[in-house]
């Protein structure tokens, strides 16, 4: 069933941004390289919560070798603005010391929250740590990172569906919308 090129979510008005079968080649694409990179690594994919979870099963899919998944939840929008700070809802369970760590994100701006939490997860000496962002918006980045796996680049303009919300709604849409300049 074809999605509609426009939705509404709350008071805002997004069109459609980039399709869902453009989303999943991509993804194939960048679990293809994983899959290469941590052959016989067992990487364990540490999915960044809410807005990660359907890229990092996505990701995990389409990454044919074994590998395990943990989850964090950190916060720092309200709304469709950052709000500036990074809170922590929801810490790893596993003992990461040792272990191949790929930190999935849904989408890096400013850059903030990676910036807070790579030093955490250092410190805990894993055997390597990498970022897969789906999305990073290269205009608002404040913060270098290293980025070893990126979905695609995007402009400063807030985007919902494929997990990432406005206010709880949009996640499950298969595309992304962005913002409506005239909403």
């Amino acid at each position: 069933m074809p999605t509609p090129s426009t939705i509404q979510l709350h008071d805002l008005r997004f069109r459609r941004f980039i399709p869902a079968a453009s989303i999943q080649e991509r993804v194939r694409e960048l679990g293809r390289s994983i899959a290469a990179r941590h052959a016989g690594n067992h990487p364990l994919f540490l999915a960044i919560l809410n807005g990660a979870f359907v890229f990092t099963a996505d990701l995990m899919r389409a990454c044919a070798i074994p590998s395990e998944v943990d989850f964090m939840r950190l916060s720092s929008y309200d709304g469709t603005a950052s709000t500036g700070q990074v809170i922590q809802h929801l810490d790893v369970v596993q003992n990461l010391e040792g272990r191949h760590l790929i930190i999935v994100e849904d989408i890096i701006d400013s850059g903030r929250t990676m910036a807070h939490l790579l030093p955490q997860l250092q410190v805990q000496q894993p055997a390597s740590l990498e970022v897969a962002t789906l999305l990073l918006k290269p205009g608002a980045l404040q913060h270098e990172l290293p980025i070893h796996y990126l979905g695609f680049e995007i402009p400063d303009a807030f985007v919902v569906g494929y997990g990432l919300d406005y206010h709880g709604l949009g996640r499950h849409l298969p595309d992304l919308y962005q913002l409506d300049d005239q909403s």
